[in-house]
């Protein structure tokens, strides 16, 4: 009885009304922003709809009373600025403010920009692979405000484009030494040379996480190469214990860490490759087979956030939805000027240490403190309430699809396909900050910083975590009733649901959140100490119920290749009931959890009609086609 409550109390996260009678504002590519905003005469701007839907509640219109529709025609628009969304846009029950697609209509809101005037490569090119001679297009970088516009990703009609690197040029190789007091290490000399003018990126495989540490000098010795770092991550690096960064110390471990070189001209030797040269303004690339640059549709991204909602913890912004527009196109440029070092689940670190000597008032046997940054998403919310994204989609990001970063409460995510993105695609809740330990146990004295009364129900998530391969499907930190039901989770290159955050057995402000009914495979493609549902610290009254988590795959470069779960309590998980979870297979583990935890009828002998219930629910499935 107690599990029928909690579900039913979490499944019923308000849900809008019905807006047949709400005032149309309508904006269309073909529009002007001097328009008044009819279907006959449009706008031109989402940004101006909401401009004018602001005015319309500023002077209390009567056309409101029902509601605001903000209706988008077909096309793609090309954004300068993130939407943004202040209280001053706020809705009410009775008239909320939708934002959506014209009927039959796709509207893209774009951060990205198109990339034309490609032409043959007809002159050699210091460092470009003679394999590459004869096969390399390019193009102009474009000049913008002052400079060379920054960007980390490409993509070809429609898709992603393979910075230039040595990934997939076969087995990786693994550190051999590591001199922290020099912030040097050494490799088996790779059998690229790299220019003076060259500087690669560095990308180590640690554990759980990847880090992209900047090339700053390289030292060919023979058969081994000594390699340093631009700072701040070299310190960074050099410094944090935890995901361990280099050396295995335990004989059953599978050996140093892994790594790849990123970003060279040197390293452009496959079709569907790409690199920006900084020095030359000129964008290379070899074109995939059938690809004809002439006429191909190339963009990059300029934003890093597509909507930005803002509110205050004394005006949330609030009754705002989103129905069937696509976020696209965005990037994140940290990698690039500062390195990128991750704790976990692509936090990055700002500063992190191991302690002479451990322990902390909340935790004796702690060893090591990090404060953490958090990566920007294409949606990102603050202060609000009410806020429904529904049959939505979120595709090529270059970090977080949807972030309900703090202060948001009784909203719901449902019905949206997120692809192609490059950290996490749905996210929620407090992790730390540059002012908060991330090991502290979080719990607010004030009840409006918590994200709490989410519903994130039958999205589809596929293809996310292919930049940063530390980051999960979905990921809540301290947060409370969060619902993450009926879900499909694929191809993701770590955990695919994570829940908790802290590694502390004090009680704290997560609470009554389920992990129902969702569907998981093909998780883990690249990094272990991984789970297909993975948890931290406590959690009263928490449910992981009747998923279905299948098709774990081998990771190549795992440190401990037998150290994957399909349900892994770690460090402090506490108080969560883990109860008829369908797996292919009877693996599960704790770390060092806390008290309370209730493990009943998990396996590969759960019923099959468990199994075949899970995911997407039957209103919804047409998403799956997409």
């Amino acid at each position: 009885m107690k599990y029928f409550i909690v579900l039913v109390s979490l499944l019923s996260v308000i849900l809008p009304a019905d807006y047949g009678y709400a005032s149309e504002i309508w904006v269309s590519g073909k529009g002007s922003d001097e328009n008044p905003g009819t279907r006959e005469k449009p706008l031109a701007s989402v940004a101006m709809a909401i401009r004018k839907a602001r005015e319309l509640r500023r002077l209390d219109d009567p056309s409101v009373k029902e509601g605001i529709d903000i209706i988008i025609a077909d096309g793609t628009y090309v954004l300068d600025s993130p939407v943004l969304l202040r209280p001053e846009d706020s809705g009410t029950p009775d008239s909320p403010t939708i934002i959506r697609a014209a009927e039959g209509a796709h509207p893209v809101l774009s951060g990205g920009r198109a990339i034309g005037g490609w032409e043959k490569l007809r002159q050699p090119v210091t460092g470009l692979p003679k394999n590459a001679e004869g096969k390399v297009w390019v193009t102009d970088i474009p000049f913008e405000k002052g400079g060379w516009l920054q960007f980390r990703q490409l993509w070809v009609n429609g898709k992603k484009a393979v910075l230039a690197n040595t990934l997939n040029d076969g087995t990786l190789d693994r550190i051999l030494s590591v001199n922290k007091k020099e912030e040097a290490l050494w490799i088996p000399t790779p059998n690229i040379t790299f220019g003076n003018g060259s500087h690669p990126e560095f990308i180590i495989h640690q554990w759980w996480a990847i880090a992209n540490l900047r090339v700053r000098n390289i030292e060919k010795e023979g058969r081994k190469t000594r390699l340093t770092f631009e700072q701040p991550e070299s310190t960074i690096e050099f410094e944090h214990p935890w995901p361990a960064p280099f050396i295995d110390e335990k004989k059953e471990y599978n050996g140093n860490s892994a790594f790849f070189f990123s970003n060279a001209i040197e390293l452009l030797n496959s079709p569907g490759e790409w690199f920006a040269d900084y020095k030359t303004g000129k964008i290379y690339y070899w074109p995939e087979e059938g690809q004809n640059m002439q006429n191909a549709e190339v963009i990059v991204p300029f934003l890093q956030s597509i909507t930005l909602i803002k509110g205050t913890k004394d005006r949330p912004v609030s009754h705002i939805g989103f129905k069937g527009i696509t976020f696209a196109h965005t990037t994140w440029l940290r990698p690039s000027h500062q390195g990128h070092v991750p704790l976990q689940a692509g936090f990055y670190i700002l500063d992190a240490y191991k302690l002479e000597e451990p322990g902390t008032p909340d935790k004796a046997a702690l060893e090591n403190q990090a404060w953490i940054g958090r990566q920007p998403a294409a949606l990102e919310a603050r202060y609000a309430s009410e806020i429904t994204i529904e049959r939505c989609r979120f595709i090529h990001t270059a970090a977080t699809a949807v972030d309900f970063v703090e202060g948001v409460s009784h909203s719901r995510l449902e019905g949206n396909v997120f692809s192609d993105i490059g950290g996490t695609g749905i996210q929620a809740g407090f992790f730390g900050d540059a002012a908060f330990e991330a090991h502290l146990p979080y719990d607010p004295s004030d009840p409006r910083e918590l994200v709490r009364d989410i519903r994130i129900a039958n999205n589809l998530v596929s293809d996310a975590t292919n930049e940063d391969w530390g980051c999960a499907g979905v990921s809540v930190g301290y947060a409370r009733n969060i619902a993450i039901v009926h879900n499909e989770i694929t191809d993701v290159n770590y955990s695919g649901i994570c829940v908790g955050w802290g590694w502390t057995k004090t009680v704290n402000a997560s609470r009554d959140n389920l992990v129902h009914a969702n569907r998981i495979h093909r998780f883990a493609k690249q990094m272990y100490d991984v789970g297909g549902v993975y948890t931290l610290s406590a959690q009263p009254n928490t449910e992981i119920s009747e998923n279905a988590i299948y098709d774990l795959q081998k990771a190549p470069y795992a440190h401990i290749p037998e150290h994957y779960q399909y349900v892994y309590l770690d460090e402090g998980s506490s108080y969560i009931r883990i109860i008829n979870n369908w797996t292919e297979k009877d693996k599960f583990f704790s770390n060092t959890p806390g008290p309370g935890n209730t493990w009943e009828n998990n396996g590969p002998d759960v019923a099959e009609e468990i199994k075949e219930k899970a995911g997407v629910q039957p209103e919804y499935r047409d998403i799956l086609k997409k």
